[in-house]
């Protein structure tokens, strides 16, 4: 009972009835535009299951001050599947400092208003969607399951920090009451939950789930598996450092990989988290990206959509992140392990753009969350259990292939009617030092413009809280490719990201990367304030006011003056072009 229009998953109910369909298995509802693309998770999943024989229908971006919108396809049959999209919705909705976004690159036309009335009820992306997606879902059915998913599901899983509020929240399953949850990327948890839905069958312990649980069945539950008791809600209302402790906790096990379940006492209920399943492998990322995705977004969305034309000509090649940045949940979420998918499967993709009629000849990305990560693997003769490969400094376990990059890149460029091959994601710069081959490549044929670094500081001890290298990576690395560029008679220019009023950052501190910025001839445009999302360490040490690892107090701005002040040493930097200079400070 597949999609047989070989175009687009059923986003209505007109086209759920061109494929001859009396119901639907699953409604996967989403806080984006729809985009049949393999850049967003809601059509990887969708196909995922798709191709699996469910009949899969996507909501997308529903009205939310009524469940009708949630009755289009009818009752499914199985259950829905709910994300708040791409992005979490605060952060979709609201800037680091808690003011309202009046774009939406995730919407059409990157409006994030039903129209022109700027109401926060005509958002398009309600706050915690999670949540008022669930409560819309259950008001139109309430015997169909309710399934979490996503980045916003999978990082507020236990009790944490929202920005928007200022406050600590339960779990999003106890707060949706939502009958399971899904964490990570989710594939091999969603099949195993539609199989069972489809036999009947208990949807309890599943790899790469949370459960919602009573005291009573928490206790019966835990008797007979390995298990490991996080700091609940009345401990850290009680005593606020027990919110790091229980962030180091998620984070030391989220990376260990071991079949170990992780509890935590919300206000009523208790979470169990389930040990993640295995991430897929290369055959089966190969399977996942061969599927017949439009790589459009769908006719109903009227005007283009932003997030869509940044990718539009991209290709991920690799899944997940040992580098375990404080700041950064991409570990937390897609996982430590690198999952790549291989060349014969990726020059078929690229095979398929080349044959778009709007392609220009550019392919814009060869990327994922770190680019040159691609082809790396684990050479450790025993299971590790940090997965934490980049500090301090390279582990010595850690392989690194750049003759499988190498020989990507050359491939791709020959594909006919492709003229260029960029790699636009961000890539580590400990890396590309240990790969000449490939820097010499990247900076001569295959860096649009200005290559992407993310130094994020230049402070030892702000880089040490935000576990990254020491400060003596950047200048090393510019050198290097400053000479190669130079040897290779091209030009080099770069395009580096800094964070402000990062947990331990003060003014001093900023004035020294100004200091630094200068010294390396660098010019900034893209910075950020620090922004306390939900599921990082760093956001603990924001929350709590303690070092990641010493758990002694350090400084933290919170207030918006503090904030400012940080910021506004980056926005001269900006500037510096127009003559504004920053002093150099003892």
């Amino acid at each position: 009972m597949q999609n047989q229009t070989n175009q687009f998953i059923p986003a209505s109910r007109a086209e759920m009835k061109q494929n001859k369909w009396d119901a639907v298995d699953i409604v996967l509802v989403t806080g984006d535009a729809y985009i049949d693309h393999p850049s967003f998770g809601v059509a990887l999943i969708a196909r995922w299951l798709e191709a699996h024989g469910y009949r899969v229908a996507i909501l997308a971006q529903p009205e939310h001050n009524s469940s009708e919108d949630f009755k289009r396809f009818g009752r499914p049959a199985l259950f829905f599947g709910i994300t708040a999209g791409n992005l979490d919705s605060i952060v979709a909705n609201y800037t680091g400092n808690a003011k309202v976004r009046d774009q939406d690159n995730y919407s059409p036309l990157g409006n994030p208003y039903f129209g022109d009335d700027k109401n926060k009820t005509r958002r398009r992306r309600p706050d915690r969607a999670t949540i008022r997606y669930t409560n819309l879902a259950k008001a139109a059915y309430p015997d169909v399951p309710v399934i979490l998913g996503g980045i916003e599901a999978s990082l507020r899983r236990f009790i944490h920090f929202d920005y928007q509020q200022d406050k600590i929240r339960n779990s999003v399953l106890t707060d949706a009451k939502a009958d399971l949850l899904v964490y990570g990327m989710g594939e091999r948890a969603v099949l195993e939950i539609a199989s069972r839905r489809s036999q009947g069958k208990s949807l309890a312990e599943i790899d790469g789930t949370c459960e919602r649980l009573t005291d009573k069945e928490i206790e019966l539950r835990t008797q007979n598996i390995d298990s490991v008791v996080l700091p609940g809600w009345q401990e850290i209302h009680a005593d606020l450092p027990k919110f790091m402790a229980a962030e180091k906790l998620i984070d030391t096990y989220s990376r260990s990989l071991e079949n170990i379940s992780i509890i935590q006492k919300q206000q009523a209920m208790w979470v169990l988290q389930h040990p993640p399943p295995p991430p897929l492998d290369t055959q089966e990322m190969d399977f996942l990206y061969s599927l017949p995705y439009t790589r459009l977004p769908h006719p109903a969305n009227k005007g283009n959509i932003p997030a869509y034309a940044m990718v539009r000509d991209s290709v991920t090649i690799v899944r997940g992140c040992y580098g375990n940045c404080s700041f950064c949940a991409i570990s937390r979420h897609q996982g430590p392990i690198i999952s790549t998918r291989s060349k014969m499967s990726i020059i078929k993709e690229l095979e398929k753009i080349a044959l778009s009629k709007d392609f220009k000849g550019t392919i814009s990305d060869l990327g994922g969350p770190s680019a040159n990560m691609y082809g790396t693997s684990c050479a450790s003769p025993n299971p590790c259990k940090r997965h934490d490969c980049l500090n301090p400094g390279l582990c010595k376990h850690l392989r690194i292939d750049e003759n499988q990059f190498l020989q990507l890149l050359s491939e791709a460029t020959s594909v006919k009617g492709i003229k260029n091959v960029f790699i636009s994601s961000g890539m580590r710069m400990e890396l590309l030092l240990k790969t000449p081959k490939l820097l010499k490549k990247l900076i001569s044929e295959n860096t649009p413009g200005l290559m992407k670094i993310a130094p994020e500081h230049s402070q030892t001890e702000i880089l040490r809280l935000m576990h990254k290298n020491g400060s003596t990576l950047l200048a090393e690395f510019l050198k290097t490719c400053r000479e190669t560029a130079q040897a290779a008679h091209k030009t080099i220019g770069f395009s580096p990201y800094y964070i402000a009023s990062h947990p331990g950052s003060t003014i001093s501190d900023m004035e020294k990367l100004a200091i630094s910025i200068q010294e390396n001839g660098l010019t900034v445009k893209h910075f950020q304030d620090f922004t306390p999302t939900p599921g990082t360490l760093s956001t603990a040490m924001y929350v709590t006011g303690l070092d990641r690892d010493t758990l002694k107090p350090i400084f933290v701005p919170r207030h918006k003056r503090q904030r400012l002040a940080q910021r506004n040493i980056l926005e001269k930097i900006s500037l510096r072009n127009k003559s504004v200079r920053i002093k150099k400070t003892r």
